[in-house]
């Protein structure tokens, strides 16, 4: 009897930490354990140690608290202009209520789904398609709104809403890309016919400079020019002037006048003058005639 006693006490022993161990439920770090108590729900349990009765409790759900991301498939959309398109978003959500989370919709992410697709439907049918594929700030911004209310009852919080992708028809994206590429001909046609007036206009500059730069050159040479020219006349007048002014004061004779006259004479007869006067001054026939016949000697020499 008392092994019996022993072994009933052990079996005793090892149900109550079984059912000890049971009860016993660490839950990690950003989890929660919904618990149900006779098929009704009891709490939820939070991170760390927790005691629950394992005779009568249950974990009915483990529900996470991170921010989860669900990509869906493209959606047929209609736009304002008829036109069809198809548009794949990404939802950001945030678990904020357990317990609305685990009996407040079946399916919480195929309800969130539908909810995104019959949301993005009405939006876009209000817009064309060239709104559309510019718009999607407004888009995201319209649909996290909508969505985050409308989960709110299921203990949901929508964060953000991406637009993963945008694609209109085949024959729109065809025109769309043969109007990308006329716009693209016209912006590289106008840079290239900026280039080529400014590449004008600063040849222009280039050429109203050096004609100017030339004409001040020109100026300056003509000016100096002139300069010297008149600085050199007035040399010689002064070399005439103090000339006379010596011959003056020497007080030449009529020998030394009729000799100077014979010299401006030679000068005269070595030009090409076809007329040549004779000073009335020269004293003797006879002189003038030798003179005359040496002045024409020399020219006769010259020419040959």
């Amino acid at each position: 009897m008392n092994v019996i006693g022993y072994v009933i006490a052990i079996v005793i022993l090892a149900i109550i930490i079984v059912f000890t161990a049971k009860g016993i439920k660490i839950v990690p770090e950003s989890r929660v354990y919904v618990i149900e108590r006779l098929g009704k729900y009891s709490q939820g349990l939070q991170s760390g140690l927790n005691f629950i009765n394992p005779f009568f409790d249950r974990v009915a759900k483990v529900i996470s608290l991170k921010e989860q991301v669900v990509d869906f498939p493209p959606q047929p959309v209609i736009t304002k202009d008829n036109a069809t398109m198809q548009i794949d978003t990404i939802v950001y959500f945030q678990i904020t209520d357990p317990k609305l989370y685990t009996y407040g919709v079946e399916r919480p992410l195929a309800a969130i789904e539908n909810l995104t697709a019959t949301t993005l439907r009405n939006i876009i049918g209000d817009m064309t398609v060239d709104q559309t594929l510019t718009s999607r700030d407004t888009i995201n911004t319209a649909m996290r709104a909508e969505l985050d209310e409308a989960t709110d009852p299921w203990g949901i919080k929508v964060n953000r809403v991406e637009l993963k992708s945008i694609l209109p028809p085949e024959d729109i994206r065809v025109a769309m890309e043969k109007e990308m590429k006329a716009e693209r001909e016209k912006r590289a046609n106008i840079l290239e016919a900026q280039a080529k007036k400014e590449s004008a206009i600063l040849v222009a500059e280039g050429n109203k400079q050096a004609a100017i730069l030339n004409a001040e050159a020109e100026k300056e040479t003509a000016i100096k020019r002139a300069e010297g020219q008149a600085q050199a006349i007035l040399a010689i007048q002064k070399a005439q002037a103090e000339s006379l002014r010596v011959l003056s004061e020497a007080d030449p004779s009529q020998k030394v006048l009729t000799l100077k006259g014979l010299e401006a004479f030679q000068k005269v007869a070595d030009g090409k003058a076809t007329k040549i006067i004779i000073p009335t001054e020269l004293s003797g026939l006879a002189s003038l005639a030798t003179s005359f016949a040496e002045l024409n000697q020399k020219v006769e020499l010259k020419k040959e």
